[in-house]
C-alpha cells in the first residue's frame, strides 16, 4: 500500500514543479514544500494530509485523498485562487505515471480560501482524490 502512496505523491510533485502556469505562480522551481523552511518565501504551497483507503473490488487498489496548502501573503485572496487554479489545472484528469501503478483517475474535490489568525496570511486548501491499481 505504502508504495502505491509514495508513487503518487513522487509522480504529483513532478507534474506540479513541471507546470508552467504553477511555476509562473509559485517560483521557479516551484516553492512546493513537504516541510516548509522557517524562512519559506511567499507564495509557497505544501503537501498536507493524505489518506489511502481500499478501492472496494480490486485486488491492491487504493483510493486517496491528498491535500495541499496554499501560503501568501497578498492583500486578499487573489494570489491564493490564482495558485489553486494552476493546481487545479495541472493535476485534474491529469494522467501521471506511477512505478508498479496505474492512475486511473484524479480528481478536483474542493478548494478553500481564507485568511490566518495572524491577519496577514492567507490560505488556500485544495484536496483531490486520486484512485490506483496494481499495475
Amino acid at each position: 500500500m505504502s508504495n502505491a502512496e509514495w508513487e503518487l505523491q513522487r509522480a504529483i510533485y513532478q507534474a506540479l514543479a513541471a507546470d508552467a502556469a504553477v511555476k509562473a505562480e509559485i517560483g521557479d522551481p516551484p516553492r512546493i514544500y513537504d516541510d516548509p523552511p522557517d524562512d519559506a518565501v511567499f507564495p509557497y504551497m505544501t503537501l498536507g494530509e493524505a489518506r489511502a483507503r481500499d478501492w472496494r473490488g480490486v485486488d491492491g487498489g487504493l483510493e486517496h485523498e491528498v491535500r495541499f496548502h496554499v501560503f501568501s501573503r497578498y492583500a486578499g485572496r487573489r494570489e491564493v485562487k490564482r495558485i489553486m487554479g494552476a493546481v487545479y489545472d495541472a493535476l485534474h484528469d491529469a494522467t501521471l505515471t506511477l512505478v508498479g501503478h496505474r492512475l486511473v483517475n484524479i480528481r478536483f474535490v474542493f478548494g478553500d480560501a481564507f485568511r490566518r489568525q495572524d491577519g496577514e496570511t492567507y490560505q488556500g486548501a485544495i484536496r483531490f482524490r486520486a484512485v490506483t491499481e496494481p499495475e
